[in-house]
This record gives structure tokens, sequence and C-alpha cells, in this order.
């Protein structure tokens, strides 16, 4: 899982450079009124509550939220927020999962297939890609060590791994608000929360000018507001980063 992690952290240091100038509240506000659907009431809907607290973290404004799931409840009508998951292949032959949240998929599509093309991409067929990755809930916590390890186990958790000061905890996607809550009773510091897509195996990409292609199509795909979260199957060495 290590190209996952690897890709979980970059995207998560991008996302807070993002927050600073409210880049991010567009797709926050649409990972929430597609969460609403499933229940306007966050302590309900755990999904709804996940998609609050990542828009807390980022310091959305309380107007925002509550706008974003009424929106997607019904409550102020118009176009409803559906979700919709783009395959393809990138450069070097990584596998890329594109997760989008949008009210108009004749504006979403081309603009997920022109991302792909302009940086030596290409879209695949539904089912093509999807195969190569595992459903999984995900902990980012603060914290390393033997101990920490036996706590998230006792808790639940299918695995661990150590990245610096934090630990990136996979859970069984059904039993990420069980382990959540069994860590937050451990009085451990989660830091971060969501379900992801992990890969089964992963694309060593080894050359420069690779990673460099790779990486100007995942900032096109990001830069787009309707794509909520993208998943990946390169590992790419940080001297290359």
């Amino acid at each position: 899982m290590s190209g996952h992690s690897k890709w979980s952290t970059i995207k998560r240091q991008k996302a807070s450079k993002d927050a600073v100038r409210g880049a991010i509240f567009t797709k926050l506000g649409n990972t929430i009124a597609v969460a609403a659907r499933g229940g306007a009431d966050p302590e309900t809907n755990f999904t709804l509550r996940l998609a609050i607290d990542k828009a807390r973290a980022s310091n959305m404004p309380a107007a925002n939220i509550q706008r974003s799931v009424d929106r997607g409840s019904g409550k102020l009508g118009g176009s409803q927020i559906q979700e919709v998951m783009y395959e393809g292949y990138g450069p070097g032959g990584v596998a890329i999962l594109v997760e989008c949240a949008t009210d108009n998929l004749n504006r979403t599509y081309p603009d997920v297939r022109l991302a792909f093309s302009k940086h030596g991409g290409r879209l695949a067929e539904k089912g093509a890609v999807a195969f190569q990755f595992d459903r999984k809930g995900l902990l980012r916590v603060q914290g390393t060590g033997d101990e920490l390890l036996m706590q998230a186990l006792e808790a639940g958790a299918e695995d661990v791994q150590e990245e610096g000061d934090e630990s990136v905890i996979y859970t069984n996607p059904t039993e990420l608000a069980m382990v959540r809550d069994n860590l937050i009773t451990a009085d451990l510091k989660i830091l971060d929360s969501e379900m992801t897509y992990v890969p089964n195996n992963t694309v060593e990409i080894g050359d420069k000018d690779t990673a460099d292609k790779v990486m100007r199509l995942m900032d096109a795909l990001d830069e787009i507001d309707d794509v909520t979260n993208t998943h990946v199957n390169f590992d790419i060495p940080e001297t290359l980063l």
C-alpha cells in the first residue's frame, strides 16, 4: 500500500494549500451534498459526518456546510448532485480512478477526458481499472510505535503504516466508523478519516520524465471542480517527487 499511502500524503498537503485560498470549498460542498442524500443528520449518517469533519478541518464556513447539506437533501431544489466514477490510465501505464460529484455529466465527462488526453493518458471502459483496487476505510492518526499498532489492531484495524510521526490505518470499509470511535476512545488524535480505494499492486515510476507527466495529469484532474477524489497505483521515489 506504499504507493497509495504516498499519494494520500501528497493530496493531503495539496488540500491544505488549496484550503488557504478557499479553492477546495466547491469540492467539499459537492462531497457533503452527495453524502446528504443518505440523510441530513450527521449523527445517523456516518458518510455525512466524515464529509462535514473534513470541511471543518479546512475551515469551510458553517453557512456553506449547511447550504451543501440542504442542497443534497433536496431542501433547495434545483439539479441534484450525483456521484460518478471515471477510470483511466496515465503515463507509464498507471491506473487511475477519478471520483466526481456533479450536477451536469455533460460538463464533467469532457473535462475529465480532456485532462487525460492532454497529459498522456486515456479513459477506459467502466470496470477496466477498478478491479485493480480494493475499497478501504482510512484513518490518519498522530503517533507511531508498537503501542499505537496494538491499539489500532485492537480497535479493529486491518493494517497500519508509519509515515514520519504519523500512522495511516486501514480498515474494512464497513468498520471504519467502529474503528474510528474505538481510536477516539483510546485517546488517539485522528487527523483525517475517509473511504478510499487502495491498489492491489503498484507501478514503480523510475524516471523523472514519466513522473513529471503523471503528476501533471493528477494536477489537471485535481483542478476540475467536479473531481472530489483521485486514486492511483503508482509508486514514485521521493527523489523524483
